[in-house]
């Protein structure tokens, strides 16, 4: 069998695990249904666990998208994106054009992707900001759980965002990609 391999930050030579993959290693019991992992270029990631600041503004941001995000978009909480056989990404929300199902959506066809950090911020602000540019997500958002600070990304390329812009909880968040869309993080309820 002619397995796929990576080499790891250490240097170390990898066996790559596709989407695949670990859904066969969930039906087989080896992975538990509800374990957080991602996978980023075939390697297994956990995901860092969710504090009550995290989980308490996604609760608050989840209801304000629901409330005020225009008809023509759909948004998805913790969606399981599968972008290609060795990416697969848990975006704390992913928003995207309506008539589009989860399954079809590739990265330019994002309309935003919100990231909600505590302790995971520097890697959602340095290396998920750079995978989610290198395939094509146009606006990314990483909020500071704990002050509600965001670092908004726009403009992608292969290297990573062009526009990085750091805006506080009092500033009027407005995705590029979604006309009609604005969100005072100050204002959400639980600051």
């Amino acid at each position: 069998m002619n397995q796929r391999t990576f080499v790891a930050e250490d240097g170390s030579l990898r066996r790559a695990f596709t989407v695949a993959d670990v859904r066969r290693m969930v039906e087989a019991g080896v992975i538990e249904p509800d374990e957080r992992l991602e996978i980023v270029d075939g390697e297994l990631r956990p995901m860092s666990p969710k504090g009550p600041l995290h989980e308490t503004l996604k609760r608050h941001l989840n209801r304000h998208l629901a409330r005020e995000l225009p008809d023509a978009f759909g948004h998805i909480q913790e969606a399981g994106w599968a972008i290609s056989d060795l990416l697969y990404l848990e975006p704390d929300f992913l928003v995207f054009p309506a008539e589009l199902e989860i399954g079809s959506i590739r990265g330019p066809d994002a309309a935003l992707v919100i990231e909600v950090a505590d302790s995971s911020w520097r890697y959602d602000a340095v290396r998920k900001a750079q995978i989610y540019a290198s395939i094509g997500v146009r606006e990314y958002w990483v909020i500071q759980a704990a002050d509600r600070t965001t670092r908004v990304h726009r403009d992608p390329d292969a290297r990573g965002y062009g526009s990085i812009v750091d805006c506080s909880a009092a500033d009027l968040l407005v995705p590029a990609f979604v006309p009609g869309y604005s969100v005072r993080l100050r204002d959400l309820p639980g600051m």
